[in-house]
Order: C-alpha cells, then structure tokens, then sequence
C-alpha cells in the first residue's frame, strides 16, 4: 500500500464486479476509503468490502440504481455522511447490450433505452449530485470505452452512442469545475476480461485483434492502474482528458 490517497474517499459506481471492483480495490492499495454502488449483487459487493477492509481502510456498499436518477443524491448523501467527506468520483456503472445492428427486427429497444439511461443519464445524475460536495482539489473520472471514438466492428450503434456522449459530457464538466481545480477525465478501455465484454470478446474476428499494436486485450489492472493515477496528485493538472487504455487500436 503506497498511502499515496491516505485521507481520501472515493465512491465508484457499480463496484460489486469486474472493473469497478478492480477500480475500488486499486484505490484502496493507495490508501483511500472506499464507497461501492451496486443493483442487484449484495453478496458480490459485501465480498468487495470484505477485501477492501483487509488492506486497512474504510469501506461500504450501498444498494443504489443508476437508472433511476432520483437515486444519485441520495447516494452521494450516504457516502459524505459515513465518511464525512467525498473526494474521488468513479462513474463506472455501465451496461452493454450489444450484438444486433439498427436495422434487426429482433432490436430490443426496451433494453438499449435503459443502457441509454444507465450509462448516460445515471452518470449525469450522479455527477451532479457530487459536484457540490466535492472539494476543491477533487477527482471526477469517468469509466468510458473505446467504442466511444472508435467502432471497428457492427453492433454497438447504441453502446458506442452512450460512451461518446459521455466523453463529450465529461469536457464540459471539466470546464464547469476548473476554477475548483477539479480534475475531469474519462478513461477508456479496450476489450477487458469482464462479464459484460464477454459477448464481444469471444466473438471478435482475429483481424479486430490484429488492428492493436499490442495484440492482446486489457488487464482490469492496467486501466484500474490508471484511474487511480488520475485520482492521485500527480494527476492535477490533467482535466478534460480522454485517455485510451486500448493497446493503440486506431480504426
């Protein structure tokens, strides 16, 4: 444990599984205190802390849907009254519903409007709800994707749509909140080793994979890695960043 973020809250959204837990348990190696959200997987997210508690630091999981916008504030309340402050926003919670073009009538439209309103919306919601807590000096990073500047494949119209409006969302946060030196960035990963890029990821064609200069995927570490840098000191003077986790996949 470096202790580099020792005095620091985090909260990271959607941080019962894959990235966001990797994300959680990276920022408490460094020392930070730990809030996680999650739906539906208690037990995952109970399990989170367990091990989030185990390197020395403060942590918690709080029940909280993305989808629903009137439980943003709400959250973020939970989180400054537990620890008495928030310093480090990770909007990570996301869903993927990918594999059909525009044009399949088989398109289930209920579920790409609730990615909409998870990955869009929800982080909205909750970026609003922290900006007036945050201190000056504060951390908003915002878990985006590849898919957001770069579609190299069909089938993720609405995915790629969600991650590009939230790298454009992010820039105007970050002006919004620059005379708090509040940092603003967006990270974005490749393909991970997640549930929700299994669908993608077994399917992929060896020439998706041959357009990464570095031909393999995303370790959770490798982009967690990175988050926690733009959380910590060294990264004050990057905002309104979109940064690449992607192995320089150029489409």
């Amino acid at each position: 444990m470096s202790n580099i973020l020792k005095g620091k809250v985090a909260l990271v959204t959607g941080g019962s599984r894959g990235l966001g837990a990797a994300v959680a348990e990276a920022l408490a190696d460094q020392g930070a205190d730990v809030a996680i959200s999650y739906v539906a997987s208690a037990d995952k997210a109970e399990a989170v802390v367990g091990k989030l508690k185990a390197k020395g630091v403060m942590a918690l999981a709080i029940r909280s849907d993305q989808a629903d916008m009137g439980a943003a504030k709400p959250l973020v309340e939970t989180v400054a009254a537990h620890f008495g402050r928030l310093d480090i926003l990770v909007n990570n919670a996301a869903i993927a519903v990918q594999g059909r073009t525009v044009d399949d009538p088989e398109l289930d439209t209920v579920n790409l409007d609730r990615q909409w309103q998870v990955n869009v919306m929800g982080a909205v919601a909750t970026t609003r709800a922290a900006a007036p807590v945050l201190p000056d000096g504060g951390r908003i990073i915002f878990i985006g994707s590849l898919l957001g500047s770069r579609v190299p494949f069909a089938g993720v119209a609405d995915y790629s749509g969600t991650k590009a409006a939230i790298a454009g969302y992010a820039r105007g946060v970050a002006r919004d909140l620059g005379g708090r030196n509040i940092t603003v960035n967006v990270v974005q990963p490749g393909i991970m080793p997640t549930d929700m890029a299994a669908e993608v990821r077994d399917k992929l064609p060896d020439a998706v994979m041959d357009l990464h200069p570095i031909r393999r995927i995303a370790t959770l570490e490798e982009v967690s890695a990175t988050v926690c840098f733009l959380a910590g000191p060294n990264g004050g003077y990057i905002t309104g960043g979109v940064i690449d986790v992607a192995g320089g996949l150029q489409v």
